[in-house]
Formats: C-alpha cells, structure tokens, sequence
C-alpha cells in the first residue's frame, strides 16, 4: 500500500463509522492508493484541496471545449464541492459545509475524463453517468457530512482564492486541510454507498 494511505488499527480514537477503521489520507494521493479504497471506508484527509461549484465547473468545461487551459491544473487534484461563506475574525474560512452534488454531475464526467482529477467531495448521490466516469478514470467520491460546515471548517488551516473571484462564494478556492473527515460513497470500481448502504441496512433488519 503507498506510504500515503495509512489504515490504523486498534486504537480506540481511530475508530469511524461502525466501529470501522479510519484510513489518513495525505495529498497528492496516487491512484494505486485511491483504488484501494471502498465505498464505506472511513478517511481522515490531510493536503491541498480545491473547492469548485457549479459556476466554476460550468466555466471549466468552456475553457475545455474552446481548447484553452484551465486557470489551474486538476490533474491528479481533489474537487470539494464548496462555496465558504466569510471569515469570522481570526478565522481564515467561515462555514464550508458540502454543496448537493448532483449540481455539477453534468459537469463531471467530462471534468474527470479530460483534466485528470483524481477525487471529489460532496453530498448525496451521483447519476449513472458520473459513477460511469469515476469507473473509467480511476476515481474516487467522498462524501462529507451535511450539516457539519463548522466542523469541517476548523479542518481547514489556510484559504487561499485561485480564480473566478467575481464568483464571490462560488470562487476556487485552494484549502489546506488538516484530518478532514470523510466517507468513500463511491470507490473505483463503481460501488455507491448510496446504493449498497439501504440494502445492508434493510437485509440487517430483516434477519
């Protein structure tokens, strides 16, 4: 496994959803070690991370479908479907809680299939099309917490805006994170938490 996944076991504050194990996560992950991951898998994330809603993703395919190069490179970067509203004093970032991630899944396939992005951050579910996508190009969809923006938003160490800053909320921002807390909704060979997480439920409750 690379060195830059580390599954912990045995220690009882390393413990995640259902007593699962929690695996960090530290950037630029590389697709051997997003691959390992499964849809339900616990991860503390720890790097660089690019915030991008769908204003910003209808922007990116523009620049996409006129041959022109994005104002930043994906390749191999993570996604977090995130417009942060301001800073309180002493703070670097307000609440950044997920964005519903359907908004941009007629953007994402072709974000993931033409830019190299290795990962993205939302809520809720993905359509056919997407979770096609995140198959084929080795990707990886984390979900984060509805709900929790100021939880998330003590993870976030620096905010730093990169483009598109006549968006305002819906700018790109670049965060640096720290133990972010997220779940894998859909893996790499396509399975969707949202899916197989109700039925496990329901055969569970049945017996």
């Amino acid at each position: 496994m690379s060195d830059t996944i580390n599954n912990i076991n045995g220690a009882k504050d390393a413990k995640g959803v259902c007593g699962t194990a929690i695996i960090k996560i530290s950037t630029p992950v590389d697709r051997g070690a997003l691959m390992s991951l499964r849809a339900g898998d616990n991860v503390l994330l720890t790097g660089t991370i690019y915030t991008a809603r769908d204003a910003a993703h209808k922007r990116f395919i523009e620049c996409i479908d006129k041959g022109e190069p994005l104002p930043l490179s994906l390749d191999n970067q993570i996604i977090y479907y995130c417009g942060p509203t301001p800073p309180a004093p002493n703070h670097c970032i307000g609440s950044a809680g997920p964005t519903t991630s359907s908004r941009m899944d007629k953007y994402a396939p072709d974000i993931l299939r033409k830019t190299g992005l290795s990962a993205m951050i939302g809520k809720g579910g993905r359509s056919i099309d997407v979770i096609s996508a995140i198959k084929e190009c080795g990707a990886v969809y984390f979900a984060a917490a509805g709900g929790a923006g100021a939880l998330i938003s003590s993870r976030i160490k620096s905010s730093q805006i990169i483009c598109y800053d006549d968006l305002g909320p819906e700018a790109v921002y670049k965060f640096e994170v720290e133990s972010m807390p997220l779940i894998v909704a859909v893996d790499s060979a396509g399975n969707d938490l949202y899916e197989s997480g109700p039925q496990e439920y329901l055969s569970q409750k049945s017996r």
